[in-house]
């Protein structure tokens, strides 16, 4: 007999604040994510289609929150520019610029939101790859 993994129909994936109004505000206003459920010491947010972001109350939830993270939330984006002037605009913590990184053909750039954790803005570079994340 045959053992066959079981679907999954959607990912979230859950980081945990010290302040979580501030995260709140950071992920529906700055990053226009859309809320889709408030569970009050956690909020759950649609980026696209199957994908989620889940904040949580570090009082509550299952794990807390790190001094250092060794997470990395990247966002795939069709324009890295236009999204690094926004983002500083807004008075985001940017922690680097725009890079170029011709061996694996991307451009992107970091920043840190509310809570410490690293988020990386990347704009696939090979059209056949773009075409893979649906970078339209």
């Amino acid at each position: 007999m045959k053992n066959e993994t079981p679907n999954s129909s959607s990912i979230i994936t859950w980081f945990y604040y010290r302040n979580l109004g501030k995260a709140a505000t950071f992920y529906e206003k700055i990053l226009g994510f859309t809320p889709v459920q408030d569970q009050g010491w956690a909020k759950i947010y649609r980026v696209k289609d199957g994908a989620f972001v889940g904040i949580v109350d570090e009082q509550k939830g299952f794990c807390h929150a790190q001094d250092e993270s060794a997470v990395l939330l990247t966002l795939v984006v069709q324009d890295v520019n236009e999204w690094y002037q926004y983002l500083k605009d807004q008075g985001v913590n940017m922690l680097t610029q725009v890079e170029e990184k011709k061996d694996i053909q991307v451009r992107c750039f970091f920043l840190q939101d509310p809570g410490g954790y690293a988020l990386e803005i990347q704009q696939f570079l090979d059209p056949g790859t773009a075409l893979v994340f649906k970078t339209e």
